[in-house]
């Protein structure tokens, strides 16, 4: 079940408060229906998606699931690093 959606708001503040406005007073236009989904794709994609992980896990060797592991570390550290970076507040050495 997926959630339901918002109207897409403009990222122009002056647009944003005109689009506030309309949906306050009753005159916003209709929102385009969603569409409805394939139920088979669906099925299909939620399987391959409940079993990919595990599949792949499997596949691998120990060599390159412990690559892929510090493949993931480093990329967590990075962003972690650019984010103290970018932080004012954070002292830097």
């Amino acid at each position: 079940m997926s959630m339901p959606r918002r109207p897409r708001r403009s990222r122009n503040p002056v647009q944003a408060a005109h689009q506030v406005y309309l949906e306050i007073i009753g005159e916003a236009p209709a929102l385009e229906p969603e569409r409805e989904k394939n139920p088979a794709a669906v099925s299909l994609g939620r399987l391959g998606g409940a079993k990919g992980g595990k599949a792949r896990a499997a596949k691998l060797t120990s060599e390159e699931r412990s690559e892929s592991a510090r493949k993931a570390a480093m990329a967590r550290w990075q962003r972690a690093r650019e984010a103290d970076r970018d932080n004012p507040t954070t002292k830097q050495k």
